[in-house]
């Protein structure tokens, strides 16, 4: 699978140094349950004899950097019939003697492509870890390379926060996405969803001859660990879920949530700010920086401030803004610059969403709306919008908008529950503007044998292993590395602290990165 040019990565990577010593106060704990309900048998004996053809991935990449092709059921109720191809990747574990196998890896979404992941990881991660593990990345099934979904759409249709419209508008850009998404994927689109990814990933691991796979999700890919855990328990060794989903929220209420957990996430911008009211000029009072917010919005839905080439309504502010107050400082100096705009003062271009391509939108929506149902009555979405506009007037109107998941074909697979014992480790920042903590704290109570690392004040999506958005957590860190290489878990949760300076969003996809 020769390559031409380096691949995008999705999150911002940071180069990190050799991990600290491991940490004291670990317990062994089993690390499978019982098999539930919703257990799976092992994968179609015609997918697990395949044998690799591992190659450079190319010219620009490492000579270890290995990639390869797998074929994988595009329907697993029907091994028999189609395949579709499963783009690979691994980095062997740089010391035989001490190897204990594979970690896989999957860096959010969804949408993201993970074939590039392990060149980040085995830069990121302590040699303790990759002495230990082949690193393995894999693109999703419809994802990047292995057989991507594109509905066509447009620049303005794949904007999708640019979407955060009163109702009425969006019900004709929800239904135009899912109408474009059916007619270019056709039979495909019902089969691309986390419960056949995890499929997949089963299949994987027979191919490389592994009995169980450790794996290492962000984000999204917290849910298709988890889900991983609920259909293959005894498979799953060393799991670490980084920044998580709550799965029994999977998908609408994730979105949901973004609403009431913008309300304190916005009440701590506003102490923060008035406390450094010589800096940002805002208010010296929490009450006075609030209202300073508030003016501005009302004002720009009377008359737009213009920002460079952007004219900004009072919704554009709450709808970009709403990401940013998890990270107090970015957004200070963003309604600082917003003031000085509408009081006709030069000021720099405000930043600007990334232009999201057709291929990673496109996935976002086929995975979201072929794993969960979504109501269908487009009265439902109004009515909830307008309730949640009273009650989280920051979000709460665009959080249960429509979106389109309404108009999508039923999903052929019921959702996945996720309710077992295997043992992993969450990783999770308190001010987490993608995934807050209340849904990590889900993730924490549905799988019943994990411990929870919080990072106390830590802001930004992401933690460990180069996925911060701001410092590195040493002791988040740590505390998986400890886990990866010993197999230990913390006696009992543990909480961090956050690191120096205040952390910046990151650019991710458009959902939960």
């Amino acid at each position: 699978m020769p390559r031409s040019a380096p691949r995008r990565r999705l999150l911002p990577l940071l180069a990190l140094g050799a991990a600290a010593a491991l940490l004291p106060g670990l317990t062994a704990l089993p690390v499978s349950a019982a098999p539930q309900p919703d257990t799976e048998s092992a994968p179609p004996a015609r997918f697990t004899h395949q044998t690799p053809d591992w190659k450079r991935c190319g010219s620009d990449t490492p000579a270890r950097f290995r990639c390869a092709t797998i074929k994988v059921p595009l329907d697993y109720r029907d091994p028999d019939g189609t395949t579709i191809d499963l783009a690979i990747s691994r980095i062997g574990a740089r010391d035989a003697g001490k190897r204990r196998g594979v970690l896989l890896s999957n860096p959010g979404g969804p949408g993201g492509p993970g074939l590039d992941l392990p060149l980040a990881l085995s830069k990121d991660m302590p040699r303790s870890v990759t002495d230990r593990y082949d690193l393995i990345g894999f693109d999703p099934r419809g994802i990047g390379r292995s057989a991507p979904v594109t509905c066509g759409l447009t620049p303005a249709e794949r904007q999708w926060p640019r979407h955060y419209r009163p109702f009425g508008p969006n019900v004709g850009w929800a239904k135009t996405v899912a109408d474009k998404c059916r007619a270019r994927t056709g039979d495909r689109l019902a089969h691309i969803t986390t419960r056949n990814t995890a499929r997949d990933m089963d299949v994987l691991r027979a191919v490389l001859g592994e009995q169980r796979i450790s794996y290492f999700g962000v984000s999204y890919g917290t849910a298709l660990g988890a889900v991983y855990t609920q259909l293959f328990p005894r498979r799953a060794d060393r799991f670490v879920l980084d920044s998580a989903v709550d799965p029994k929220l999977m998908w609408r209420k994730m979105f949901q949530v973004w609403g009431p957990e913008a309300e304190p996430a916005f009440a701590r911008w506003t102490r923060w700010t008035a406390g450094h009211a010589s800096t940002y000029r805002l208010g010296k009072t929490p009450a006075e920086v609030s209202a300073t917010f508030w003016g501005l919005v009302e004002r720009a839905d009377r008359d737009p401030i213009v920002v460079g080439t952007e004219k900004l309504t009072g919704t554009d502010i709450r709808a970009f803004l709403r990401r940013e107050f998890f990270t107090v400082r970015s957004a200070a100096e963003l309604v600082a610059l917003l003031r000085d705009a509408a009081a006709g003062e030069p000021v720099p271009e405000f930043p600007s969403a990334p232009e999201n391509p057709d291929d990673l939108v496109s996935a976002l929506w086929t995975v979201v709306c072929g794993d969960a149902p979504a109501p269908r009555d487009p009265e439902t979405y109004r009515r909830d919008s307008v309730r949640d506009a009273a009650r989280y007037p920051l979000f709460g109107d665009f959080a249960s908008n429509i979106n389109p998941c309404a108009f999508w074909d039923r999903p052929v697979e019921p959702v996945t529950r996720v309710d077992n014992s295997v043992g992993t480790l969450i990783l999770q920042n308190e001010w987490d503007s993608q995934t807050p903590l209340s849904t990590a704290r889900g993730m924490h109570r549905a799988l019943k044998g994990s411990r929870l690392v919080t990072v106390d004040e830590g802001e930004g999506h992401g933690v460990a292993y180069g996925m911060a958005a701001g410092p590195v957590n040493r002791c988040a860190q740590d505390t998986a590395t400890a886990y990866l290489v010993t197999g230990r878990l913390p006696a009992k949760d543990v909480t961090c602290r956050a690191a120096p300076g205040a952390g910046r969003t990151q650019q991710a996809s458009p959902a939960f990165g």
